[in-house]
């Protein structure tokens, strides 16, 4: 049987890691991050944020707009494929969210 995601995309993108089933999610970063889209969380240097919310999307072109700006100001050529990689982000599910 499949376990049922708790995992919002306001908790995802505020995640800061894992303890068994339970996603571990920064409460302040969350209530702070919560109301932004996409490019607004680009807009404002939020870059793993925002390739986490673009995970959750499902959405190839938010993860592009991600890897643009971000190389922008790196001065790196990440391809979009690569950014989840680059700040360690994956889309996955947990059955609870812890928040601290």
């Amino acid at each position: 049987m499949k376990k049922k995601n708790a995992v919002t995309r306001s908790d995802a993108i505020a995640t800061i890691g894992f303890d068994g089933e339970a996603a571990l999610v920064d409460g302040s970063a969350r209530r702070q991050l919560a109301s932004l889209t996409t490019d607004q969380l680009i807009e404002a240097g939020f870059f793993r944020s925002a390739a986490v919310s673009a995970l959750m999307a499902h959405s190839t072109d938010e993860l592009a707009r991600v890897a643009e700006a971000y190389n922008r100001i790196a001065g790196t050529r990440y391809s979009s494929d690569s950014i989840p990689r680059l700040f360690g982000v994956a889309a996955v599910s947990a059955p609870r969210v812890l928040v601290l």
